[in-house]
């Protein structure tokens, strides 16, 4: 039956929010798992939806509707238990919430459906940690007595947040690198000792930034600011605090997002002398087709096979791969046509990030 299997996506949500540090978002699933199973207002809110993969994250596009009804001002009950706007959240007492959540659902139905048709898209900026760990790699690779000039595309880029990446500071105990002066701070950037490519890099300088995504958000209207602070959960000020600074950043250096899909993006893209090429993405290879992916991949075979000494390219890439049972979130950077190479693992939202010992079988996990 349809609604089983969104009992279980819910379900299967909640235990992913929990194992990620959001026992509110947990507490909160759960309770709309067994509102699913009763026919409540979470089943009215999703009518339509009940049979949706996995991927398409209905779960979290309902949090994400109450989430912007709360941080708005228009669940003011519900607000007094969100962090976000102020609230307070005890995990001793998970199901607190939960009455008035129950309410908001069912006295803004109209306005849940319609969120519910946008896919989520956090643009989470910790995921930056890693990418410029790429970057750092290749610049070194390179060798050049200077870092070459970077030309940045970014895959799947949501609001263009970490277009803006090189502008952000990554931090941990006894490291940091970025601009002091950065509003967006990636704390507790590294678990041990950061690469030493990364701790003796210099900045990086971005002359070019362009990103795609299908269905792209504008980071300085009103709307779209909304909908990228709904879908963090709400009990994690420090992604609220990143975005935040993100934003801000983003209102003076524009970052234009195409909505197009990433293999008609890279059909225009070209490698230049005397510049490195970027490509990179994170977390979002999951939501590309099948037939769609196989042809960014001769795309990205077409940058490599026309880089060289006087204008490389490099494939920068944060996303799940297999490894054994399960996944792990992996680093992994492929300079010209040379192999590609697994540098660090992290967390899902890029914080912390780790270096993996030798022979972990994640570094075969190609």
């Amino acid at each position: 039956m349809p609604i089983a299997h969104a009992v279980a996506m819910f379900r299967h949500q909640a235990d992913a929010c929990a194992e990620l540090g959001s026992p509110l978002s947990a507490a909160l699933l759960r309770r709309a798992a067994e509102d699913l199973a009763e026919a409540g207002p979470c089943a009215e809110a999703i009518a339509g939806h009940e049979d949706a993969p996995g991927p398409s994250a209905v779960a979290l596009r309902l949090l994400g509707a109450v989430h912007a009804l709360v941080i708005s001002g228009r669940a003011p009950a519900l607000a007094a238990h969100y962090p976000s706007a102020g609230g307070t959240f005890d995990p001793a007492h998970p199901d607190a919430p939960w009455p008035a959540f129950r309410t908001t659902v069912a006295e803004n139905l109209p306005w849940i459906r319609e969120w519910l048709t946008r896919p989520p898209q956090t643009n989470e900026v910790g995921r930056a940690n890693l990418l410029l760990t790429g970057l750092a790699w290749a610049q070194q690779q390179l060798a050049a007595t200077a870092p070459l000039p970077v030309r940045l595309h970014e895959l799947g880029s949501s609001a263009g947040l970490n277009l803006l990446a090189e502008q952000f500071r990554c931090v941990s105990p006894g490291f940091a690198y970025g601009p002091a002066d950065s509003p967006v701070v990636l704390a507790d950037a590294w678990q041990g000792e950061p690469p030493t490519w990364l701790r003796d890099a210099p900045l990086q300088q971005v002359v070019e930034r362009h990103g795609c995504d299908p269905t792209p958000i504008d980071p300085r209207s009103a709307d779209g600011a909304l909908a990228l602070r709904a879908y963090l959960w709400a009990d994690q000020l420090p992604r609220l605090e990143r975005l935040n600074g993100a934003l801000a950043l983003a209102e003076k250096l524009p970052a234009p997002v195409e909505p197009i899909g990433a293999a008609e993006f890279l059909r225009d893209v070209q490698v230049a002398d005397g510049t490195l090429t970027v490509v990179w993405h994170s977390i979002m290879r999951q939501y590309v087709p099948a037939e769609e992916w196989r042809s960014v991949e001769t795309e990205l075979d077409r940058l490599a096979a026309a880089s060289g000494p006087s204008a490389p390219f490099v494939h920068i890439a944060l996303e799940p791969r297999r490894v054994g049972t399960g996944h792990r979130f992996l680093l992994t950077t492929r300079l010209g046509t040379g192999p590609t190479t697994v540098l660090a693992e992290a967390m899902p939202h890029g914080l912390p990030a780790w270096t993996l010992a030798d022979g972990d079988p994640a570094l075969s996990a190609l």
